[in-house]
């Protein structure tokens, strides 16, 4: 599983998000490798491809989807396995590989501790126009930018069924993941606060688009392995998080849910809600839970009721399978929040994103008799999630044990530099670290190396997540001097990627 965040940017003299952006990834870029220019490779992309059979011509696609054309951008791989590059105006940091929730809100914070590193680079050498940046998903002025989700999964589920058993689980988990937002509307044109930043942006069920017609579940089949075993399942609908619970239990429930799909544990037509895209908004909407909606039997549910019905399908399914320290770690924070939903959401307050932020606006309001429509106020929205400012007021809270951390700074420090152990994303990040200037373009799922300028490039495929491993690369890392080391082992013992 892996984590993509493009981040809002702004700047003191209003500079354009693109320039900004460019900026401030070159000036990272500038700070790892000083002396290399590793290009994306752009070869293995395929983002027309739909999971449902076919592949949509790039004559009817929008020019946002096609992400397989060599862009002159900054368009980073770095030494801990991620990827940092500017994608439709905005600084994206795609987390790497991982194999456990937990993995994935520790390198989801080491992109935020990135972008920090890069900014303040930046101010080295444009101290008038001072950068922002915010971990969230819209500018209250019509526009929004993603925070996407991405897990591995069988290649023989059919699709229909990952369509029947996530709709109900994505429109209703918002309720412990949403990120909270001041406005109604694509461009706030009504007044009042929500609990997701991307419900009003959602208008198609099932689709392959990304930036316009959003759906709730996203066709693209790009699988970054090998696609006579894997797809990648590309989620669209999630908020950007500044919550390590929430982060950890939006990805730890829809990974223990997928699971059952391809085990095919449940039929999961009981919660299969009626105009589902029509309930993302509602439930958005409805700040204390009132709302019912009915599924296809014409049985009534709200959106903790679906959660709690997941819930209990899950610890079915772990009892048969078996629990680890992770799961038990889902399960926990699972309970945790429909618990503290039902009975009293402010408790959850150091959990929540949007309760925390709601909370906050609320007692601004209540000491300065303000309304939601001023300035102050929706100020307060984009302040909690900026991670530029010592201020940022998420991160005050945190300072203050008043949001909930789960790792310790050190860990982060850690992912920074380096990558995970147990995935392919470790021989990337060494590789890169170790022999950049011996390396002409990277990806997902390979490495080209340009070892010498008279002979052909050598290309690497590493479809395979599970390998590229510390255990079964970091000797032949280790005891390489050159690339050319590594190149030769890598021939000699072809297993271990």
């Amino acid at each position: 599983m892996g984590l993509e965040n493009e981040y809002g940017i702004s700047s003191a003299q209003n500079t354009d998000p693109i320039t900004l952006s460019n900026r401030i990834v070159f000036a990272y870029a500038k700070h790892v490798y000083p002396e290399s220019n590793i290009r994306w490779d752009y070869d293995v992309e395929s983002p027309l491809r739909d999971a449902r059979g076919f592949d949509m011509s790039r004559a009817d696609a929008d020019s946002s989807q096609l992400t397989d054309e060599d862009q002159v951008i900054p368009n980073l791989v770095l030494p801990n396995g991620a990827r940092f590059y500017v994608d439709h105006a905005h600084p994206e940091f795609s987390a790497p590989e991982v194999l456990i929730p937990l993995d994935i809100t520790k390198w989801d914070l080491a992109g935020e501790q990135i972008m920090k590193i890069a900014v303040t680079l930046d101010a080295k050498e444009f101290p008038e126009d001072k950068i922002r940046v915010f971990k969230n998903n819209v500018d209250n002025k019509g526009s929004s930018y993603g925070t996407h989700e991405n897990y591995q999964m069988k290649r023989s589920t059919n699709f229909t069924k990952i369509v029947a058993g996530l709709t109900p689980h994505f429109i209703t988990r918002q309720i412990y993941c949403g990120a909270g937002r001041i406005g109604i509307g694509q461009e706030s044109e009504n007044n009042g606060y929500q609990i997701s930043q991307r419900a009003d942006y959602i208008e198609a069920h099932v689709g392959l688009e990304t930036t316009m017609k959003r759906p709730i579940i996203n066709t693209r089949d790009e699988p970054h392995a090998d696609p006579k075993v894997s797809r990648r399942l590309h989620v669209i609908i999630g908020d950007a998080n500044m919550s390590d619970f929430a982060n950890i239990l939006k990805v730890g429930s829809t990974a223990l849910i997928i699971s059952m799909i391809e085990d095919g544990f449940v039929d999961f037509e009981e919660v299969n809600l009626m105009n589902p895209v029509g309930v993302v908004k509602e439930i958005s909407q409805d700040l204390d839970f009132k709302n019912n909606y009915e599924n296809n039997r014409g049985k009534n549910f709200s959106a903790i009721d679906v959660q709690e019905w997941y819930l209990e399908k899950s610890k079915a399914y772990l009892a048969q399978q078996g629990y680890d320290d992770n799961s038990r770690q889902v399960i926990d924070f699972w309970e945790q929040a429909l618990s503290g939903l039902r009975s009293n959401k402010e408790d959850l307050a150091d959990r929540i994103d949007w309760i925390a932020k709601l909370s906050l606006i609320e007692k601004y309001r209540a000491k300065n008799g303000l309304s939601l429509e001023d300035d102050l106020i929706k100020s307060l929205d984009f302040k909690y999630s900026e991670i530029t400012a010592e201020d940022g007021i998420a991160q005050v809270l945190k300072r203050n044990r008043l949001l909930k951390e789960y790792l310790h700074p050190m860990e982060v420090q850690s992912a920074i530099s380096e990558p995970p152990e147990d995935t392919r994303a470790w021989f990337r990040g060494k590789s890169v670290s170790k022999f950049s200037k011996s390396i002409a373009a990277a990806s997902w799922d390979s490495l080209i190396f340009d070892i010498d300028k008279n002979q052909s490039l050598f290309r690497i495929s590493t479809t395979d997540p599970l390998k590229g491993t510390k255990p079964l690369t970091g000797e032949i890392i280790s005891q390489s001097d050159t690339a050319l080391d590594l190149v030769d082992s890598i021939r000699k013992y072809p297993e271990v990627y």
